[in-house]
């Protein structure tokens, strides 16, 4: 719903693409002033030149989530230039490949720091200023967070452990009014799985499978997942904390296929 957000001031990780870039959007047309997270700076330039063209403002922080010092300057600098914080989405991640026998410790700690660490470091960051407003928070989870799915192990385990962190936190920050909320999408055509090496040919056929695996017979689209996501850091929304949310055409409703 248009101007639902207006004068509101949103910190999106992962701005740079995928649901990120589709919730930074979002929010702008809504009227949000958006302070856009990530690592690439052109991409952060074609997001911030899209948020303009909408209308609205945005702020472009290069930044890498999982650098402590960064994430800081991110949530300071949110607050300092747009003059608060309402709303965080944290919607960075980042996928690979392996089961309980064949994960590098390496690849364990990379997708743990992406998709857990951080997201709790940028909540306890964040904390302070939406207790003024207050604000809330939506987290990006999965799918993998609810159900069991081989060969992808690590990122299972850290997005079941993004809907445990957003209970937790939702009980802790709701007597200050924030409310945390996160959103477990199905598979959804972004760029996660092309950068978590995933080549061409096998990520058309992985997408062609899962138009079988999901119950509606379609993957999903960031603008869906934003959608979500907006209604969540809404007023609409107002009695809502520590859900998490499907969104993922049936997909949690089958087994592992």
């Amino acid at each position: 719903m248009a101007g639902e957000l207006d004068g509101r001031v949103a910190l999106v990780t992962g701005a740079t693409s995928g649901i990120g870039r589709a919730t930074a959007l979002r929010f702008a047309e809504a009227g949000a002033l958006v302070a856009l997270v990530g690592r690439g700076a052109a991409s952060l330039k074609e997001t911030a030149a899209r948020v303009a063209a909408l209308g609205a403002e945005a702020v472009e922080i290069q930044a890498d989530v999982t650098v402590e010092a960064d994430a800081r300057r991110a949530v300071e600098t949110a607050a300092e230039r747009l003059g608060g914080l309402d709303v965080l989405v944290n919607a960075a991640g980042v996928i690979s490949n392996g089961t309980v026998e064949t994960t590098p410790l390496a690849e364990w700690d990379a997708m743990m720091n992406v998709n857990l660490r951080s997201v709790f470091h940028l909540m306890q960051l964040a904390a302070p200023h939406l207790e003024r407003r207050p604000g809330s928070v939506v987290n990006v989870s999965s799918v993998t967070g609810l159900r069991a799915f081989p060969g992808v192990l690590a990122y299972c385990v850290s997005k079941a452990g993004v809907d445990q962190l957003t209970r937790c936190a939702a009980l802790e920050l709701a007597p200050k009014g924030v409310r945390v909320n996160a959103v477990n999408p199905g598979v959804v055509v972004t760029e996660i799985h092309r950068r978590g090496g995933m080549g061409e040919e096998n990520y058309a056929a992985f997408l062609e499978h899962s138009t079988r695996t999901h119950p509606l017979g379609r993957v999903g689209k960031p603008e869906e997942v934003a959608d979500l996501i907006l209604f969540l850091a809404s007023d609409r929304a107002s009695w809502i904390t520590g859900a998490t949310y499907s969104i993922d055409g049936g997909r949690a409703q089958t087994c592992a296929r």
